[in-house]
């Protein structure tokens, strides 16, 4: 497998919040993981014990996302100091790195917070999650986590699917001039991967790989729900190895072409 130490040319990150989707996405050739809690509300701080189970079982890299809740990111003092303490947790149970963000009321970064999370977090790499899609200004915001040493830049462009943002994503990616790294992520998958690239020169990708998996449940009780009513109690999401493998290939694809030879006849394309 791929560690920290040796580069794909073309990045693949799978998000997981279990131990099953987490060896899943290593086994289809990951780069790394995304290890959150409760994906299905977007992704929330994972719990240090699953964490611990998989430093155990991967070689490749973990990075932890830090999110102490659903929903927006303007955080009151005590999550935030929630988020702090996370981040010393997870980084002395040895995060490869760290997944954070953090906005103002006026969907401004918040910069204070920004710069001691990534002080906290020192030794590994820093994301800058997708709270980069709800700011107010995505080049000014881009700006500011490159001065403060971001390292990486997950964005689905400001829109609900990466595939529809492709302008916006290579703009980043040309602002961003190899400060750091654009990470395209949302809606991302291995039938999409070689067009958005095409359209953006991005090299790094973000995808969880999910499909259903059926509980084994066998006695259901109707009309009781434990959470969300759209979301069905017996129905798990789960990262399914062949879709890895599949976006996996698609980037090999794209990496044996050559990046003259990939983008040949691609509208708009102005190299990386």
């Amino acid at each position: 497998m791929t560690g920290e130490g040796e580069k794909r040319a073309m990045q693949l990150e799978i998000c997981v919040d279990r131990v099953e989707s987490a060896e899943a996405a290593e086994r289809g050739g990951a780069d790394r993981i995304e290890l959150c809690g409760n994906l299905v509300i977007g992704g929330t701080t994972p719990d240090p014990e699953l964490f611990r189970i998989l430093r155990e079982r991967l070689r490749i890299p973990i990075h932890v996302m830090i999110r102490p809740r659903y929903g927006d990111f303007c955080y009151t003092e005590e999550e935030f100091r929630i988020m702090c303490e996370n981040i010393r947790v997870f980084r002395s149970l040895g995060a490869d790195g760290i997944v954070c963000g953090a906005l103002r009321p006026d969907g401004t970064l918040d910069t204070e917070r920004m710069r001691e999370m990534i002080r906290l977090g020192a030794g590994g790499k820093i994301t800058l999650h997708r709270c980069f899609d709800l700011c107010r200004d995505p080049f000014s915001t881009l700006e500011q986590a490159a001065e403060l040493g971001v390292d990486i830049l997950l964005t689905s462009g400001q829109r609900e699917r990466a595939e529809d943002a492709t302008e916006m994503l290579r703009a980043l990616r040309e602002r961003a001039a190899g400060r750091l790294l654009i990470q395209a992520g949302a809606g991302v998958n291995a039938g999409n991967i070689e067009r958005i690239c095409g359209a953006t020169g991005i090299t790094a990708y973000h995808m969880s790989g999910k499909i259903l998996r059926n509980s084994p449940m066998c006695y259901r009780k109707e009309g009781v729900s434990m959470g969300i009513p759209s979301i069905g109690e017996y129905e798990i999401p789960e990262t399914d190895e062949l879709e890895v493998k599949e976006a996996r290939r698609a980037l090999n694809r794209i990496s044996g072409a050559g990046w003259s030879g990939f983008c040949e006849g691609r509208k708009g394309w102005s190299g990386l």
